[in-house]
C-alpha cells in the first residue's frame, strides 16, 4: 500500500491565516490543498455578511457556537443552524449569513471541489 507523499500534520488555532474576504465576517485558512479548503468563521452578534458563493466547490459547516442564518437565493425566508448542526451549501448557491444573537457565531468549514474558495456578488434580491 503506498502512502502519501505529504505528512500528516496539525494546524494551530493560533496558526490559522485571514482569508476569502467577504463583508460582516470573518474567515480564517487552516489549509488549502488540491480540491480542499478548511477553516473556520466567525460572526460577530448582530452582523450580515455580503452576498456571495463557492464557485464549484460544495461547502459543508459545522456550527461550533452560536447560530448560524442563512440566506440563499431563490427563497424568501432563511435556515438558522445552531451548535452541534451541520450545514450544506451547494456549488454556486448564492447565499449569505447573519447572527441574529448577541453570542459570536463560530463554524467550521470544509470545502471540496478546487474551485474559487469564495466569490463575492451584488445583492441577488430585486430592488423595491
Amino acid at each position: 500500500m503506498s502512502g502519501s507523499s505529504e505528512p500528516v500534520r496539525v494546524v494551530r488555532g493560533s496558526d490559522l491565516e485571514p482569508a476569502d474576504p467577504t463583508s460582516g465576517m470573518q474567515r480564517a485558512r487552516a489549509f488549502e490543498v488540491p480540491s480542499l479548503w478548511a477553516g473556520r468563521v466567525e460572526t460577530q452578534p448582530g452582523a450580515v455578511s455580503g452576498w456571495h458563493h463557492h464557485d464549484v466547490n460544495q461547502t459543508s459547516l459545522y456550527v461550533v457556537s452560536g447560530v448560524l442564518r442563512l440566506e440563499f437565493e431563490g427563497s424568501e425566508g432563511h435556515l438558522d443552524a445552531a451548535a452541534g448542526d451541520f450545514v450544506h451549501v451547494p456549488p454556486f448557491t448564492v447565499h449569505r449569513e447573519s447572527n441574529p444573537t448577541d453570542e459570536v457565531s463560530v463554524a467550521v468549514i470544509a470545502r471540496a471541489g478546487g474551485g474559487i474558495p469564495t466569490v463575492n456578488v451584488d445583492d441577488p434580491r430585486p430592488a423595491h
